[in-house]
């Protein structure tokens, strides 16, 4: 490894650096807030967060409707034929397709893969006629579906775009001319970038983390919740990232991605042999067939498809909140990857791939799940926690030991894979927007983003009746809601600049 940067060195970075001055002072002050005044921080986001879900809430499942149908207007429209710069693909599409998946999704579907569909099929959020295992199926599709991808599409076109056919900088401010207008715009852009992705990618750890320590303590037969382990498991996924960041894309992340998608597969392929493979088929059909059907009606929340306010503030409004502040440094990952594609190309291998093969996931696992249930006789709720249920899960097949073990390190492998993106789109941001930035920057965004983890995890110790879920349920609600305004704003300019660029084209053919 290279020699790191000395501290001198360092300060002139920030000194000279106003994006990132100002978003490492934010960081690190808000860090000290929590660790200094927890509880009435907590107590805080709870307040506003019940604002925003009142005010803000059916935007926010407008503002999904619209990202989806946005892209596939591009994609079936001549603008979809424009190829994202001259040179051929950079990665190979297996290996393109594991980095999408590895990025975008990660170690969420081992958290949820039992526990939501389990709970949806016990608690049905809407009527539609079915029964109840293709309703849970149906729901859980949609809130891991399109409109997640559509999200993180937007972003990576955008910076696609601009960084490949407009040949402008890795940076969401330069990304559209009209921000360029605007002495400040463009740096206030990148830092509430900086922000919402910070802001997400902590969530995304400390639950990620949280459920590391779960399964530890579920296979040493002690309590869950311990939050000296969780501290510690935090700034070992930190490290690891650190590492994979600083080796770069093709050393680092690329290897890891490629190991997080064959073993999914093959745990993936194993339940599926376990369980009753004709009935996981079946299910995967129809459920994926009423929720291209229910797709409008689920998005809009509308009739016998509203599953109420308190069920949306806990789910839905949860997952685009947490999808939108995932989605400036995914977007961006995705558009650095995509390079050589064509728009049309890149859309569908963003809405599509990763999203049929969670519903085959969640397929795979939820109807295992509700078989288990049944056979159980009397369920006491043993796939009702978050952190543990996929642990309890695999204790009722072969080999459990083994496929517990393997798991916890398919978990930090994820983990990892998502932290060490973040920290090279992160330093590309604040490195004047390079696509291989400098490597003291990934030290240092390193380091802030262990900084405000660490912080995150202790906010959701607070109250007995608190975990890192629920605080960041509240928390990303309301730190994504300028980001969701800003989604609109940059689609919008984006139509205006793809005209532009036939305007031009038509000139000079």
């Amino acid at each position: 490894m290279q020699m790191l940067p000395d501290l001198r060195s360092l300060f002139n970075i920030f000194r000279k650096n106003q994006v990132l001055l100002i978003s490492s002072t934010i960081l690190i002050s808000g860090s000290l807030f929590i660790f200094l005044f927890t509880e009435f921080f907590y107590n805080s986001i709870e307040e506003v967060s019940l604002w925003v879900r009142e005010i803000f809430g059916v935007f926010y499942l407008w503002l999904g409707l619209i990202c989806v149908i946005f892209l596939l207007v591009i994609s079936f429209s001549p603008f979809g034929k424009i190829k994202l710069g001259k040179s051929p693909p950079q990665f190979d599409r297996i290996s393109w397709i594991a980095m999408l998946y590895s990025a975008g999704m990660g170690a969420g579907i081992l958290l949820r893969a039992v526990q939501e569909p389990v709970f949806m099929f016990l608690n049905p959020p809407i009527e539609t006629g079915s029964s109840n295992e293709v309703i849970a199926l149906e729901y859980t599709f949609y809130q891991w579906g399109f409109t997640a991808w559509a999200f993180y599409g937007i972003f990576a076109l955008v910076i696609a775009y601009s960084i490949f056919v407009r040949n402008e900088k890795v940076k969401l401010g330069s990304s559209l001319g009209l921000f360029q207008k605007f002495r400040f715009i463009p740096k206030g852009v990148d830092i509430l970038t900086i922000l919402t992705t910070v802001t997400g990618l902590v969530a995304a750890i400390g639950l990620g983390t949280t459920q590391i320590e779960g399964g530890l303590s579920h296979l040493s037969s002690r309590e869950a919740g311990n939050l000296p382990l969780i501290l510690g498991l935090t700034f070992l996924i930190c490290l690891l990232a650190f590492i994979s960041a600083w080796a770069g894309v093709e050393k680092g992340i690329k290897r890891i991605s490629n190991w997080n998608i064959y073993t999914t597969l093959l745990i993936l392929i194993f339940v599926f042999l376990e369980g009753n493979s004709i009935v996981i088929l079946e299910r995967f059909a129809e459920s994926f067939l009423r929720y291209i059907i229910d797709f409008v009606a689920l998005s809009l929340a509308s009739g016998n498809f509203d599953p109420g306010k308190e069920f949306l503030t806990d789910w839905t409004y949860y997952y685009w909140a947490f999808w939108l502040a995932w989605a400036p440094f995914t977007g961006v990952f995705i558009a650095r990857i995509s390079k050589g594609r064509s728009i049309r190309e890149m859309i569908w291998g963003v809405l599509l791939i990763p999203s049929i093969g969670s519903f085959f996931w969640f397929s795979v696992f939820g109807s295992s799940a509700f078989e288990m249930i049944e056979s159980f006789g009397s369920y006491q709720n043993e796939f009702g926690n978050v952190f543990t249920s996929i642990f309890i899960f695999f204790e009722n097949l072969p080999f459990s030991n083994i496929l517990n073990i393997i798991s916890i390190l398919l978990l930090i492998s994820f983990l990892v894979t998502s932290v060490d993106s973040a920290i090279f789109v992160l330093s590309m941001f604040t490195d004047d927007g390079q696509e291989e930035p400098r490597r003291r920057y990934r030290l240092i965004w390193a380091l802030l983003l262990l900084l405000f983890c660490e912080a995150i995890v202790v906010l959701g110790s607070v109250k007995p009746d608190s975990n890192v879920l629920t605080a960041m349920q509240k928390f990303l609600i309301i730190s994504s809601l300028p980001f969701a305004f800003l989604t609109l704003i940059m689609m919008t300019l984006f139509i205006k600049e793809l005209f532009h660029y036939k305007k031009i084209k038509g000139k000079n053919q």
